[in-house]
Protein backbone atom coordinates (compact mmCIF):
# COMPACT_ATOMS: atom_id res chain seq x y z
CA UNK A 1 0.00 0.00 0.00
CA UNK A 2 1.25 3.36 -1.01
CA UNK A 3 1.81 5.67 1.69
CA UNK A 4 -0.72 9.05 1.99
CA UNK A 5 2.00 12.02 0.42
CA UNK A 6 -1.13 14.47 0.93
CA UNK A 7 -1.70 13.44 4.84
CA UNK A 8 1.94 13.27 5.66
CA UNK A 9 2.32 16.65 4.21
CA UNK A 10 -0.75 18.44 6.16
CA UNK A 11 0.25 17.06 9.35
CA UNK A 12 4.26 17.65 8.85
CA UNK A 13 2.81 21.16 8.11
CA UNK A 14 0.63 21.45 10.87
CA UNK A 15 3.64 20.78 12.99
CA UNK A 16 5.61 23.44 11.50
CA UNK A 17 2.65 26.11 12.20
CA UNK A 18 2.73 25.43 15.64
CA UNK A 19 6.33 25.11 16.41
CA UNK A 20 6.57 29.11 14.45
CA UNK A 21 3.51 30.19 16.66
CA UNK A 22 5.69 28.94 20.15
CA UNK A 23 8.55 29.96 18.43
CA UNK A 24 6.47 33.73 18.39
CA UNK A 25 4.93 33.47 21.53
CA UNK A 26 8.30 32.94 22.83
CA UNK A 27 9.93 35.81 21.02
CA UNK A 28 7.13 38.15 21.90
CA UNK A 29 7.31 36.73 25.76
CA UNK A 30 11.20 37.57 25.94
CA UNK A 31 10.06 41.77 24.47
CA UNK A 32 7.54 41.79 26.81
CA UNK A 33 9.48 41.21 29.99
CA UNK A 34 12.62 42.72 28.69
CA UNK A 35 10.63 46.06 27.98
CA UNK A 36 10.54 48.88 30.04
CA UNK A 37 7.98 49.42 32.63
CA UNK A 38 5.09 51.67 30.69
CA UNK A 39 5.98 55.10 31.29
CA UNK A 40 2.63 56.29 31.30
CA UNK A 41 1.95 53.96 34.56
CA UNK A 42 3.44 57.07 36.66
CA UNK A 43 0.45 59.20 35.58
CA UNK A 44 -1.88 57.91 38.93
CA UNK A 45 1.21 59.91 41.02
CA UNK A 46 0.51 63.54 40.12
CA UNK A 47 -3.77 64.64 40.36
CA UNK A 48 -5.17 67.02 38.56
CA UNK A 49 -7.80 69.72 39.90
CA UNK A 50 -10.38 67.62 37.79
CA UNK A 51 -9.32 64.19 39.79
CA UNK A 52 -8.58 66.21 42.79
CA UNK A 53 -12.49 67.15 43.46
CA UNK A 54 -14.11 64.28 42.74
CA UNK A 55 -12.55 62.29 45.18
CA UNK A 56 -15.25 62.42 48.78
CA UNK A 57 -13.68 64.22 51.28
CA UNK A 58 -14.28 60.78 53.60
CA UNK A 59 -11.81 59.14 51.11
CA UNK A 60 -9.17 61.89 50.82
CA UNK A 61 -6.36 63.34 52.80
CA UNK A 62 -4.67 66.56 51.34
CA UNK A 63 -1.28 67.49 52.74
CA UNK A 64 0.22 71.25 52.54
CA UNK A 65 3.90 70.70 52.70
CA UNK A 66 4.77 74.54 52.65
CA UNK A 67 6.11 76.43 56.35
CA UNK A 68 4.10 76.72 58.68
CA UNK A 69 2.62 79.97 58.19
CA UNK A 70 2.02 79.77 54.68
CA UNK A 71 -0.50 77.08 55.29
CA UNK A 72 -2.17 79.79 57.74
CA UNK A 73 -2.02 82.87 55.25
CA UNK A 74 -4.13 80.35 53.11
CA UNK A 75 -4.39 77.10 51.99
CA UNK A 76 -6.44 74.37 49.36
CA UNK A 77 -9.31 73.77 51.58
CA UNK A 78 -9.27 71.04 53.91
CA UNK A 79 -5.89 70.46 53.42
CA UNK A 80 -3.98 70.09 56.67
CA UNK A 81 -0.12 70.83 57.80
CA UNK A 82 1.59 67.59 59.17
CA UNK A 83 4.46 69.41 60.69
CA UNK A 84 8.35 69.59 58.26
CA UNK A 85 10.14 66.98 57.20
CA UNK A 86 12.57 66.76 60.11
CA UNK A 87 9.07 66.22 62.63
CA UNK A 88 9.44 62.69 60.91
CA UNK A 89 13.33 62.40 61.56
CA UNK A 90 15.55 61.42 64.34
CA UNK A 91 19.14 61.44 64.92
CA UNK A 92 21.09 58.43 65.49
CA UNK A 93 25.10 58.45 66.01
CA UNK A 94 25.68 61.77 65.24
CA UNK A 95 23.00 61.75 61.84
CA UNK A 96 20.80 63.88 60.98
CA UNK A 97 17.42 63.50 58.67
CA UNK A 98 17.07 59.47 59.31
CA UNK A 99 13.41 58.81 59.12
CA UNK A 100 11.81 57.36 61.60
CA UNK A 101 9.90 54.06 61.21
CA UNK A 102 8.59 53.37 64.38
CA UNK A 103 4.89 52.37 63.50
CA UNK A 104 3.64 53.38 67.26
CA UNK A 105 5.54 57.08 66.92
CA UNK A 106 3.51 56.97 63.02
CA UNK A 107 0.46 55.91 64.22
CA UNK A 108 0.27 58.60 66.90
CA UNK A 109 1.13 61.40 64.41
CA UNK A 110 -1.31 60.11 61.26
CA UNK A 111 -4.48 59.04 63.87
CA UNK A 112 -4.63 62.78 64.75
CA UNK A 113 -5.35 63.73 61.37
CA UNK A 114 -7.51 60.58 59.42
CA UNK A 115 -4.69 59.11 57.51
CA UNK A 116 -5.02 55.88 56.43
CA UNK A 117 -3.70 53.65 53.68
CA UNK A 118 -7.29 53.56 52.32
CA UNK A 119 -7.43 56.94 51.37
CA UNK A 120 -5.90 59.08 48.44
CA UNK A 121 -2.98 61.15 50.15
CA UNK A 122 -2.50 64.10 47.86
CA UNK A 123 0.54 66.43 48.67
CA UNK A 124 1.15 69.90 47.65
CA UNK A 125 4.36 72.35 48.12
CA UNK A 126 6.05 75.07 47.43
CA UNK A 127 7.18 74.49 43.69
CA UNK A 128 10.19 76.73 43.40
CA UNK A 129 11.48 75.93 47.08
CA UNK A 130 15.53 74.97 47.47
CA UNK A 131 14.37 72.20 49.40
CA UNK A 132 11.12 71.11 48.03
CA UNK A 133 9.04 69.10 51.05
CA UNK A 134 6.24 67.77 48.97
CA UNK A 135 8.96 64.99 47.62
CA UNK A 136 9.98 63.90 50.88
CA UNK A 137 6.69 63.94 52.17
CA UNK A 138 5.62 61.16 49.34
CA UNK A 139 8.79 59.18 49.52
CA UNK A 140 7.72 58.84 53.05
CA UNK A 141 4.52 57.93 52.58
CA UNK A 142 5.55 55.17 49.78
CA UNK A 143 8.14 53.94 52.82
CA UNK A 144 5.26 53.22 55.38
CA UNK A 145 3.10 51.24 52.62
CA UNK A 146 0.89 53.68 51.47
CA UNK A 147 0.09 53.16 47.74
CA UNK A 148 -2.66 55.81 46.73
CA UNK A 149 -0.11 58.80 46.97
CA UNK A 150 -0.33 61.67 44.48
CA UNK A 151 1.12 65.47 44.21
CA UNK A 152 -0.83 68.32 42.79
CA UNK A 153 2.14 70.26 40.79
CA UNK A 154 1.63 73.71 41.09
CA UNK A 155 0.63 73.77 44.35
CA UNK A 156 -2.00 76.90 46.06
CA UNK A 157 -0.42 79.14 43.04
CA UNK A 158 -1.86 76.85 40.51
CA UNK A 159 -5.42 76.34 42.96
CA UNK A 160 -5.74 79.95 42.63
CA UNK A 161 -5.24 80.80 39.05
CA UNK A 162 -7.77 77.69 38.04
CA UNK A 163 -10.23 80.34 40.11
CA UNK A 164 -11.01 78.56 42.94
CA UNK A 165 -10.99 79.73 46.86
CA UNK A 166 -8.11 79.23 49.55
CA UNK A 167 -9.02 78.01 53.20
CA UNK A 168 -7.36 80.38 56.22
CA UNK A 169 -6.03 79.73 59.72
CA UNK A 170 -5.68 76.27 61.64
CA UNK A 171 -7.11 72.97 60.18
CA UNK A 172 -10.88 71.67 60.57
CA UNK A 173 -10.96 69.38 62.68
CA UNK A 174 -11.18 66.15 61.10
CA UNK A 175 -12.33 62.41 61.87
CA UNK A 176 -9.95 60.55 63.83
CA UNK A 177 -8.69 57.61 61.73
CA UNK A 178 -8.39 54.20 63.08
CA UNK A 179 -5.09 53.33 62.23
CA UNK A 180 -2.81 50.53 64.22
CA UNK A 181 0.95 49.43 64.15
CA UNK A 182 -0.37 46.68 61.95
CA UNK A 183 -1.53 48.81 59.14
CA UNK A 184 2.04 50.29 58.49
CA UNK A 185 4.05 47.96 56.31
CA UNK A 186 7.41 49.22 55.34
CA UNK A 187 8.40 49.55 51.33
CA UNK A 188 11.89 48.38 51.77
CA UNK A 189 12.14 48.21 47.99
CA UNK A 190 12.09 52.34 48.10
CA UNK A 191 15.14 53.32 50.59
CA UNK A 192 18.77 52.54 49.94
CA UNK A 193 21.34 52.76 53.15
CA UNK A 194 25.00 52.68 53.56
CA UNK A 195 25.00 48.80 53.36
CA UNK A 196 23.04 48.50 50.61
CA UNK A 197 25.30 51.00 48.63
CA UNK A 198 28.30 49.14 49.35
CA UNK A 199 27.26 46.35 48.70
CA UNK A 200 26.51 47.02 44.87
CA UNK A 201 29.11 50.05 44.29
CA UNK A 202 30.73 49.07 40.82
CA UNK A 203 27.77 47.32 39.55
CA UNK A 204 27.33 47.75 36.15
CA UNK A 205 23.54 47.48 37.05
CA UNK A 206 23.33 50.34 39.46
CA UNK A 207 23.39 54.12 38.94
CA UNK A 208 23.68 56.78 41.46
CA UNK A 209 22.98 59.98 40.84
CA UNK A 210 24.01 63.08 43.66
CA UNK A 211 21.00 65.67 43.33
CA UNK A 212 22.44 68.60 45.35
CA UNK A 213 24.49 71.53 43.46
CA UNK A 214 27.47 70.85 41.30
CA UNK A 215 29.56 72.74 44.02
CA UNK A 216 28.46 70.23 46.90
CA UNK A 217 29.35 67.64 44.77
CA UNK A 218 32.65 69.07 43.86
CA UNK A 219 33.32 69.31 47.53
CA UNK A 220 31.45 72.32 48.92
CA UNK A 221 30.17 71.23 52.69
CA UNK A 222 27.35 74.22 53.38
CA UNK A 223 25.82 71.71 55.93
CA UNK A 224 27.69 70.51 58.24
CA UNK A 225 28.55 67.20 57.10
CA UNK A 226 31.62 65.50 58.46
CA UNK A 227 33.27 65.47 54.63
CA UNK A 228 33.14 66.95 51.34
CA UNK A 229 32.77 65.32 48.01
CA UNK A 230 30.37 62.31 46.65
CA UNK A 231 29.75 58.67 46.33
CA UNK A 232 32.39 57.08 44.16
CA UNK A 233 30.66 56.61 40.88
CA UNK A 234 27.56 58.85 41.83
CA UNK A 235 26.95 61.27 38.43
CA UNK A 236 25.48 64.57 39.04
CA UNK A 237 21.86 66.16 38.35
CA UNK A 238 20.92 68.84 40.11
CA UNK A 239 16.82 68.40 41.51
CA UNK A 240 15.94 71.71 39.89
CA UNK A 241 16.85 70.19 36.23
CA UNK A 242 13.80 67.58 35.89
CA UNK A 243 11.47 70.60 36.56
CA UNK A 244 9.99 74.36 34.38
CA UNK A 245 10.16 77.03 36.48
CA UNK A 246 7.04 77.06 37.68
CA UNK A 247 7.81 73.82 39.96
CA UNK A 248 6.02 71.63 36.78
CA UNK A 249 7.79 68.45 35.16
CA UNK A 250 9.32 68.90 32.33
CA UNK A 251 7.90 66.28 29.87
CA UNK A 252 8.39 62.74 29.45
CA UNK A 253 10.62 63.15 26.59
CA UNK A 254 13.20 65.67 27.76
CA UNK A 255 13.31 63.75 31.46
CA UNK A 256 13.96 60.44 29.76
CA UNK A 257 16.50 62.57 27.15
CA UNK A 258 18.09 64.06 30.59
CA UNK A 259 18.82 60.45 32.02
CA UNK A 260 19.27 58.95 28.88
CA UNK A 261 22.31 61.21 28.76
CA UNK A 262 24.08 59.37 31.90
CA UNK A 263 22.85 55.59 30.64
CA UNK A 264 20.63 55.48 33.36
CA UNK A 265 18.07 52.86 31.77
CA UNK A 266 15.49 50.73 33.27
CA UNK A 267 16.95 47.50 33.67
CA UNK A 268 19.23 49.60 36.33
CA UNK A 269 18.59 49.92 39.60
CA UNK A 270 19.06 53.34 40.69
CA UNK A 271 19.70 55.35 43.84
CA UNK A 272 18.93 59.28 44.66
CA UNK A 273 20.97 61.14 47.31
CA UNK A 274 21.00 64.71 48.71
CA UNK A 275 22.59 65.78 51.61
CA UNK A 276 19.34 64.79 53.77
CA UNK A 277 17.34 62.84 51.76
CA UNK A 278 14.79 65.78 50.52
CA UNK A 279 16.53 67.20 47.74
CA UNK A 280 16.64 63.79 46.42
CA UNK A 281 13.38 62.56 47.33
CA UNK A 282 11.85 65.29 44.44
CA UNK A 283 14.13 63.45 42.17
CA UNK A 284 12.50 59.93 43.62
CA UNK A 285 9.39 61.36 42.64
CA UNK A 286 10.29 62.23 39.28
CA UNK A 287 12.42 58.32 38.45
CA UNK A 288 9.21 57.07 39.84
CA UNK A 289 6.96 58.69 37.85
CA UNK A 290 8.32 57.31 35.09
CA UNK A 291 8.63 53.61 35.96
CA UNK A 292 11.92 53.43 36.69
CA UNK A 293 13.50 50.78 39.82
CA UNK A 294 14.16 53.50 41.95
CA UNK A 295 15.63 54.19 45.80
CA UNK A 296 15.55 57.10 48.20
CA UNK A 297 18.90 57.29 50.47
CA UNK A 298 17.23 59.29 52.73
CA UNK A 299 20.92 59.20 55.21
CA UNK A 300 22.43 60.71 51.99
CA UNK A 301 25.59 62.56 52.76
CA UNK A 302 25.00 63.43 56.14
CA UNK A 303 25.39 59.49 56.63
CA UNK A 304 27.84 58.55 54.14
CA UNK A 305 30.11 61.30 54.86
CA UNK A 306 30.29 60.52 58.84
CA UNK A 307 31.96 57.11 58.52
CA UNK A 308 35.74 57.69 57.32
CA UNK A 309 35.64 53.99 56.23
CA UNK A 310 33.66 54.27 53.50
CA UNK A 311 35.05 55.80 49.94
CA UNK A 312 34.40 59.49 49.02
CA UNK A 313 35.42 60.54 45.44
CA UNK A 314 36.34 64.80 44.84
CA UNK A 315 35.93 66.20 41.45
Amino acid sequence: MKPDITSANRILSRKIRLCQSRICLLFLLGLILSAPPSISSGQDLTINLESLKSISLDKLVIIDTRPKYKYLLGHIPNAIHLGKWQDFTQKVKGVRGLLIENPKFIVTKFNRYGIHPNKTIVIYGEPNDPWREDGRFFWMFERFGFDKVAIFEGGVKKWKNLGNRLEFGPAKETAKSLLTPKDIRLNHGVAADQQWIMKRLGSKTLSIIDNRTREEYQGANPYGSSRGGHIPSAIHIHWPDFFLSNGHMKSKTELLNILNQFNITYGKEVVVYCTGGVRSAMAYFVLRYLGYNVRNYDGSWWDWSQNPELPIELS
